[in-house]
């Protein structure tokens, strides 16, 4: 039963650490955040079903990622065979691929060979009278959707991080959807507003040769594109249509800052290129002095303003009417990126906080009453002992809240469950170690002698069995989602901190009452 100086130190610093982060659970969420930086300030997080807030369940348009890889394609197959100097009628992209129909039927098999080295993510295959099909793989397609929807929960993440919103949940679910959860968020309105926009950004020249009746009718010359205007022209009553040449002169992949400003009084948004994006922009705008630019947002213009002077800084200001939300909307969506295909709302509900105070105080009656039954237990059976084996459950579970405030962990309601089903958990190993005691004092060791291979026989039971839940845990956590995983993180800490109480303080409490009392007799 010796526990060396050292070790009694390093025990009672990990009690003391633990105590340390757990502290600011007691105060007010305000008061934890104005403690100084040196001090543990951190808090459990409450997951939405116990702080309530906003579950949104999105899907992304993996038709648009496939148009528009496809319209890509035909782009690169008709520059490929204008190199090429291979002649063709029309290249148009179908429903799921491209079809080339070519002047001379007898280059076919040339052609075919000429796009499957330029891509290898297609296949080509020619067909009767000069016709060409090109067609993306399985392969191609499944890698397109894959970086499709990691790209855009990145840019989620980026977005709502962007507003403040505090442990928000953004994970895949099957092969398309996103589940974001937004803990304390009761009226998602603006946050799915800024999520669903895909905000793909462009600069174009505009036609100004189109003609108006046409426009109005959705119709725009070769090489244009009759898109909307979000603001009204002047001598209009209502925003009308606007033709845009389709080459993009500048993308908004090239920003790499958006902020909302003022400029005469209105509310606008400075934006600034990276070199490459500040290079193509000062080129363009040189080149078409006196000519209006169309700046696009998903497939809207903005504004057009008429290009007065070269603007070689790489900076620039879009206006468009916006109020100061307006601006800082943008602003954000500017600065997280464009998403890669439009997002779907599959499923929306808000959960109340008092749904929430609800769950939270049931989960403290639940813990109450399991600490006061385990507790009534232990003394009742092992009298002095159990009380040892009740001051470290205490210890347990204060080291519990103090890891997963220094985790930051995510509370959820199987959590809660997991909190519980630990405190049961926890005194297991002192069971084990009392009752190999009694065994040893039955067969008539001394009582340091029955202390220490009691300890002793003990602890490899103790670690087989904690191991073996340890691993369902960890199979819970990789495997499992959302609520299944807070119930797994909450398993393993209570596992590994009750072993240690049950092990390490368990063992000083009975060291040091061993040493004051000297019993002859051991009251267990």
């Amino acid at each position: 039963m010796y526990i060396a100086k050292w070790k009694i130190v390093l025990i009672l610093a990990v009690c003391l650490l633990g105590a340390a982060f757990a502290a600011p659970n007691l105060l007010g969420r305000q008061t934890a955040e104005q403690l100084p930086a040196w001090l543990p300030h951190r808090q459990i997080n409450l997951g939405l079903d116990l702080r309530g807030g906003s579950h949104i369940l999105l899907q992304l348009d993996s038709s648009a990622i496939i148009r528009e890889r496809l319209e890509t394609l035909a782009d690169g197959i008709r520059d490929e065979l204008r190199k090429a100097q291979i002649p063709f009628q029309s290249l148009v992209p179908t429903a799921n691929g491209v079809a080339v129909t070519l002047a001379d039927p007898a280059r076919s098999s040339d052609v075919a060979t000429l796009i499957g080295k330029y891509d290898p993510e297609v296949t080509a295959s020619p067909g009767a009278e000069g016709l060409v099909t090109v067609t993306l793989t399985e392969d191609g397609v499944h890698k397109r959707r894959v970086a499709a929807v990691e790209q855009a929960i990145e840019i989620i993440r980026r977005r709502i991080d962007e507003t403040g919103t505090r442990e928000p949940t953004i994970q895949q679910q099957g092969a398309d959807r996103i589940l974001v959860q937004l803990p304390g968020v009761d009226d998602p309105g603006r946050i799915k507003a800024l999520i669903g926009k895909t905000a793909k950004m462009t600069f174009h020249l505009v036609d100004d040769d189109a003609d108006p009746v046409a426009l109005a009718a959705g119709r725009a010359p070769p090489g244009s594109m009759a898109l909307p205007m979000l603001e009204r022209q002047r001598g209009q009553q209502e925003p009308g249509k606007i033709a845009v040449r389709r080459r993009i002169l500048v993308s908004g992949e090239n920003l790499i800052d958006a902020q909302p400003t003022f400029q005469q009084n209105e509310a606008v948004v400075s934006f600034k290129f990276d070199a490459v994006g500040s290079r193509r922009f000062g080129d363009a705008s040189s080149q078409n002095v006196g000519k209006r630019i169309a700046i696009v947002l998903d497939n809207q213009v903005i504004s057009a303003p008429v290009i007065r002077e070269p603007i070689l800084g790489g900076t620039g200001i879009i206006s468009g009417n916006f109020d100061v939300a307006g601006a800082q909307d943008l602003a954000l969506l500017l600065r997280a990126g464009a998403l890669p295909a439009p997002l779907v709302t599959v499923e929306e509900r808000t959960v109340g906080p008092g749904l929430g105070a609800d769950s939270i105080v049931a989960g403290e009656i639940a813990c109450v009453i399991g600490v006061v039954a385990v507790a009534i237990f232990m003394v009742l059976v092992y009298g002095l002992f159990g009380i040892f084996a009740v001051f470290a459950l205490m210890v347990n579970l204060i080291l519990i809240i103090g890891v997963l405030s220094a985790l930051q962990a995510t509370l959820t309601l199987p959590g809660i469950a997991g909190i519980v089903l630990t405190i049961g958990m926890a005194v297991d190993a002192n069971v084990l170690i009392f009752e190999h005691i009694r065994e040893e004092i039955r067969a008539g060791r001394t009582p340091v002698s029955a202390l220490d291979s009691g300890f002793s026989r003990a602890m490899s039971a103790i670690i087989d069995s904690n191991l073996t839940t340890v691993i369902s845990a960890i199979f819970l956590y990789v495997l499992g989602a959302g609520p299944v995983r807070g119930f797994a993180v909450t398993l393993v800490v209570g596992i590994i901190t009750s072993m240690f109480t049950a092990i390490t303080v368990t063992r000083l409490i009975v060291a040091v009452w061993l040493r004051q009392t000297k019993p002859r007799v051991i009251p267990i």
